[in-house]
């Protein structure tokens, strides 16, 4: 069994920075890739962010530039440092792992960006 646990959302401005954290349970965080997704009311759920267990990160076109996502593997955590926010990247934002054929999600962590 894997459980999620996000954190680090809050309200910020325009311009801002917030840093997200996702702690997971289990033994198979270190071998798996970890993503973040964000969800906004009435919108489907968008990939934002991945890395590889090997460290090999990725991400939307949207926030290429200004998001970066990093692993902790000692400490069972990724992270996504959010920088230059923007009010588009309102949402709650999950964190997923997948993983033989299981998939994970965390709570979620809501992120308001005001203008």
């Amino acid at each position: 069994q894997v459980q999620l646990v996000e954190s680090g959302g809050g309200l910020v401005q325009a311009g801002g920075s917030l840093r997200l954290s996702c702690v997971a349970s289990g033994q198979i965080f270190s071998s798996s890739t970890i993503q973040w997704y964000r969800q906004v009311p009435g919108k489907r759920r968008e990939l934002v962010a991945d890395i590889t267990s090997g460290g090999t990160t990725g991400y939307a076109g949207s926030v290429k530039g200004r998001f970066t996502i990093s692993r902790d593997n000692a400490k069972n955590t990724v992270y996504l440092q959010m920088n230059s926010l923007k009010p588009e990247d309102t949402g709650v934002y999950y964190c997923y792992l997948g993983s033989s054929g299981y998939g994970y999600w965390g709570q979620g962590t809501q992120v308001t960006v005001s203008s």
